[in-house]
C-alpha cells in the first residue's frame, strides 16, 4: 500500500511539474503530455482504495503542513544577495545612430567631402548619398571599433555604375573619415 500511494505522489509531482514547464504562463490548469508520456494524475494513477494525495505545491508558494496550514514562502534559490535579480539591459532602438535628414547646408557639406574623394561616390544623385551615409552612420554606431568591417559596409553601400563592386578598401575608409567629419554623431 506504501509503495502504490508513493508510485502515485511522484506521478502527481511529475504531471504538475511537466505542467508547470510546458506551460510557460499558460492559465489553463490542465497538463498537456507528448504521446506516450506517462503523465497520469494522482487520481488516475492510484487505486480508488487508496487515500488522495495533496499535490505538490506551486514554485514560489508554501508547502501546507500537517495541521492543514501554510508556513512562509522560502525564497527562491536562484534569487542573488540582493533579493532581486538584476535588471535586464535594454535592446537599443532599431534607429539608434542613425542621424536625422541633414538640412541643405549640411548635405552640400557632405556631399562636397565626398566629392573631394571621388566625383563618382555622389554621382549627381545626392538624396541617395545622404541617404547611404545616414546608414553607414548607423553601423558607425553598432560597430564603433571594428574599422575592417565599418570599411567592408561603406565598399558595399558606396557604388556606382563604373564601381558595382564598390571603390575599394581604401577609398571606402576615406569615405568614414569623411562621414565622421561631417554627419556622423559622435561614437558612443
Amino acid at each position: 500500500m506504501r509503495t502504490r500511494l508513493l508510485a502515485a505522489t511522484l506521478t502527481a509531482l511529475a504531471a504538475v511539474s511537466l505542467a508547470a514547464c510546458s506551460s510557460s504562463g499558460s492559465s489553463s490548469g490542465k497538463a498537456t503530455s507528448a504521446a506516450g508520456s506517462p503523465t497520469a494524475t494522482a487520481s488516475t494513477a492510484a487505486p480508488s482504495d487508496a487515500a488522495p494525495t495533496p499535490a505538490a505545491p506551486a514554485p514560489g508558494t508554501a508547502a501546507p503542513t500537517a495541521d492543514g496550514t501554510t508556513g512562509t514562502p522560502a525564497p527562491p534559490a536562484d534569487a542573488g544577495a540582493s533579493g532581486a535579480p538584476a535588471p535586464a539591459k535594454p535592446a537599443p532602438p532599431a534607429d539608434a545612430g542613425l542621424p536625422t535628414k541633414p538640412g541643405a547646408d549640411l548635405t552640400a557639406k557632405l556631399v562636397a567631402a565626398l566629392d573631394a574623394i571621388d566625383p563618382a561616390i555622389v554621382g549627381g544623385k545626392p538624396d541617395q548619398a545622404v541617404d547611404r551615409a545616414r546608414n553607414q552612420c548607423q553601423s558607425m554606431y553598432q560597430f564603433p571599433k571594428d574599422k575592417g568591417k565599418l570599411v567592408e559596409l561603406a565598399n558595399q553601400r558606396f557604388t556606382s555604375p563604373d564601381h558595382p563592386q564598390g571603390f575599394g578598401p581604401d577609398t571606402a575608409a576615406k569615405i568614414n573619415d569623411a562621414l565622421r567629419a561631417t554627419l556622423c554623431p559622435a561614437s558612443r
